[in-house]
């Protein structure tokens, strides 16, 4: 009996002990790995998983025809040189654009994915976090996707830098969460930064948000992130690369790390 009380005390301190060191933030591959595979894509998708991210983030606009593709510019200049907006285009009209060639010709054929070819690429216990370039108006065909491929909550993270369309699609589907993208200027001083989050909470809570997602740049406190989180917010952070200042987001309590070198900044971390 008395062998079997240690066991259960050695068990109780060692999960103390790892309660006490935090749970480590999930690395979410920016893009995919934009420095080794074309960025958005399902070559970049797959690079990620490969590298064991958590999660990949990926940026989606509406066609011409109402399909969601996925492209972070609103035009196609930097891969065609023309600059013409995706939405004044087709899906095959954007499928015919090579993407990938840019980055090396073992790429060379790559396309646009839509955003249910990317979904399909989530591991088991993974998840993609799917920004919303546009406004509102692309909901309904997101709805669509989403359903048709058979997407969940549990892979699924919708964000966007758009208020108004993240407000909605949280109306839309409440299960899902939802990530407040918010910018950093440097005209937020220290002390003016601790005052522009706590609007920024109000906002976030007002439309229903899971979280924040914010510039790395935010000069945030220990303090500043228990705020957030004791309004009922996690506080994910995009996007760094390097090793030292994404240490002291995850020291301050950062949920998640967006990076362009998820499995270089993991094996960086875990030295």
């Amino acid at each position: 009996m008395n062998n079997l009380i240690a066991a259960v005390l050695l068990v109780l301190l060692s999960a103390s002990h790892a309660g006490s060191r935090g749970a480590q933030p999930e690395i979410v591959g920016h893009r995919g790995v934009p420095l080794d595979a074309p960025e958005n894509t399902v070559a970049s998708a797959k690079a990620a998983w490969a590298q064991n991210a958590d999660a990949v983030e990926t940026d989606v606009h509406l066609t011409k025809d109402g399909q969601v593709i996925v492209v972070h510019d609103s035009t196609t200049e930097r891969f065609d040189g023309r600059k013409v907006p995706v939405a004044d285009l087709t899906l095959a009209e954007l499928r015919s654009i090579d993407v990938g060639r840019r980055k090396g010709r073992q790429f060379a054929g790559e396309r646009m994915p839509t955003l249910d070819e990317l979904i399909a690429t989530v591991p088991e216990g993974k998840r993609m976090f799917v920004e919303i370039k546009t406004g509102p108006e692309i909901l309904p065909a997101l709805g669509e996707v989403l359903a048709r491929s058979h997407a969940t909550e549990t892979n699924v993270v919708l964000i966007s830098f758009n208020y108004e369309a993240l407000m909605q699609a949280h109306a839309r589907w409440p299960n899902y969460k939802t990530l407040w993208l918010v910018g950093y200027t440097e005209s937020h001083s220290d002390a003016s930064s601790s005052d522009a989050i706590e609007d920024i909470i109000l906002q976030a809570n007002a439309a229903g948000f899971s979280g924040l997602d914010l510039d790395a740049n935010w000069p945030l406190r220990a303090s500043d992130v228990r705020r957030i989180k004791a309004a009922g917010l996690q506080v994910h952070v995009w996007t760094i690369d390097d090793p030292e200042l994404a240490s002291r987001w995850i020291e301050i309590g950062a949920d998640s790390i967006t990076t362009n070198r998820a499995g270089q900044l993991r094996q960086q971390l875990a030295t």
